[in-house]
């Protein structure tokens, strides 16, 4: 499957597409569900693998305890839920079933921050890189786009221990080519620039490079980094960037705490002395509405993340 620049497609899409194609390649792949495969695009591996596809029902604990049975079988499982059900309906058998005995499952939920926009607060996943985040051996991340879905599954399904691959529901535009390489661990430098970094995850990647299109404009150059692996956190490119702009904003489709702007922070209050402003949600559950509309509710659309660059800007050169 190819895509084109610009096309607008859930993750979840490429997701379920890509674990069609892993599981014609590797037969230790199987998958779990928890009767929600339409949504989380895990049934069209299901159609074609039947004999590996497992509907546990609306159980996610016992899920997440049977993928751990399957890992220690030595399969590759893939499990399936809402972020939101996924990361605290099961996240104790998370902890003590696959992170502590560090069992190689991948946890690959669907409908991650506020873009199961329509679906309210019991589905939007707002605290959930936060909590797989601070679990030990746990690896984090959430693709920016649908290209990078796809490279980001098949490396998960060769990488080692627990991971937790975060997809969404509504469609986010196509920002990389087809041939583009990725690497857990390693952030990509989307746009050079001397003036801000702009360290980004997920869906907002793409408000992102608008933000960096608008401040263009504004004859302020902004570095944009995709950092699609909250933990481990790519350090290297986190302090090189910073170092050369001396003033940071992070960007994530979740709370400000815990998430992305905890761990950019973490990193820089230990090594490196730069103002730093976090976009995304702040400290407040999101409600039911179009996308787009909740994005400039809660400050996060591209002229906030301007806005934020504006503010570290001015920091700076108070200094």
């Amino acid at each position: 499957m190819t895509y084109s620049i610009g096309e607008m497609i859930p993750t979840r899409d490429s997701y379920g597409r890509t674990l069609c194609d892993l599981g014609a390649k590797n037969d230790k792949v199987v998958v779990f569900e928890a009767d929600i495969g339409k949504s989380t695009r895990s049934s069209w591996f299901g159609r074609k693998f039947p004999d590996r596809y497992f509907n546990v029902g609306i159980a996610e604990q016992n899920e997440m305890a049977a993928a751990a049975g399957a890992a220690m079988c030595g399969l590759i499982p893939f499990v399936n839920t809402y972020a939101v059900f996924a990361a605290m309906r099961a996240c104790e058998q998370i902890r003590t079933f696959i992170a502590y005995p560090y069992l190689n499952v991948k946890i690959c939920p669907s409908h991650g921050g506020i873009t199961p926009a329509n679906d309210g607060v019991t589905h939007q996943a707002t605290e959930d890189i936060g909590m797989m985040r601070v679990i030990p051996g746990m690896t984090v991340i959430m693709p920016a786009d649908a290209v990078a879905a796809r490279e980001l599954v098949f490396q998960a399904a060769q990488y080692p221990g627990p991971v937790y691959l975060r997809f969404t529901r509504d469609a986010v535009p196509v920002i990389y080519p087809d041939n583009t390489k990725f690497k857990i661990g390693k952030g990509i430098r989307l746009k050079a620039g001397k003036d801000v970094s702009i360290i980004a995850l997920g869906d907002m990647v793409s408000k992102a490079l608008v933000a960096q299109n608008l401040l263009y404009r504004e004859k302020i150059s902004a570095d944009v980094i995709d950092m699609h692996t909250v933990k481990p956190l790519d350090t290297e490119i986190l302090l090189d960037s910073a170092g050369r702009t001396g003033a940071v904003v992070t960007v994530e489709d979740h709370q400000i705490n815990c998430g992305l702007g905890g761990a950019v922070c973490e990193t820089l209050s230990e090594r490196m002395n730069v103002p730093v402003k976090r976009i995304g949600l702040k400290d407040t559950f999101a409600e039911s509405g179009e996308y787009e509309q909740l994005l400039e509710k809660y400050g996060m659309s591209a002229m906030d993340i301007v806005k934020a660059c504006e503010d570290v800007i001015g920091r700076k050169n108070e200094q």
